[in-house]
């Protein structure tokens, strides 16, 4: 993963996303529908191609009803679908938080890069917990493999909490989880999901 430079804060166009969360050392591909939303990858363009991603909360009553810790992505690639819809890749680079949000209907965050910690020796169990999912869930091996942009095991780890069939709030609490903790989470909940599947 690229070296991060998590000294003071950035300012960076705020892109919300519903039901899903970008991890770092992940990549996301999706359809960007909103007009606010398009409008913060046309200033991402114009700036350094970085957006700061953040989920909405599951019972969102506005655009400000955020969960603050999110990823900030690098847009990778962007494809007009037509005038109101975009396709746009995404690469998270790392965690941050959002102190400040500014705007109405275009938002820009403060950003304050958070640091992801040292998975330690969490991170063997984990892929080794994953590699039991994937053996039982050949297309979503093969889908993972296609979105993986790191050689790090840490993005396998990331693209699993990702891309698991779990709640929205769940997938939350694992990107706001340091690195060990989300490695120790995701290694529990596997298991627990594979053998949920195999007795269901």
């Amino acid at each position: 993963m690229r070296a991060v430079d998590l000294a003071g804060s950035r300012l960076l166009p705020l892109l919300p996303l519903e039901d899903v969360c970008l991890f770092p050392a992940a990549s996301l591909a999706l359809v960007i529908s909103r007009p606010a939303s398009v409008q913060a990858l046309r200033l991402a363009a114009r700036s350094n191609g970085q957006v700061l991603v953040l989920a909405q909360k599951e019972s969102a009553a506005g655009p400000r009803d955020l969960h603050l810790i999110g990823t900030v992505a690098d847009v990778r690639a962007e494809q007009a679908l037509s005038p109101l819809e975009h396709r746009v890749e995404l690469d998270g680079i790392h965690r941050a938080r959002a102190e400040t949000l500014i705007g109405v209907d275009l938002l820009v965050a403060e950003a304050v890069a958070i640091e992801e910690g040292d998975e330690g020796d969490e991170w063997g169990p984990a892929v080794e917990a994953l590699a039991r999912y994937l053996h039982a869930h050949a297309d979503l091996r093969a889908f993972l493999d296609q979105q993986r942009r790191s050689p790090e095991p840490m993005s396998w780890v990331n693209l699993a909490c990702q891309h698991l069939p779990i709640t929205a709030s769940a997938r939350q609490k694992l990107l706001e989880a340091n690195a060990a903790e989300r490695c120790l989470k995701i290694s529990r909940g596997l298991d627990a999901l594979l053998r949920k599947e195999q007795t269901g």
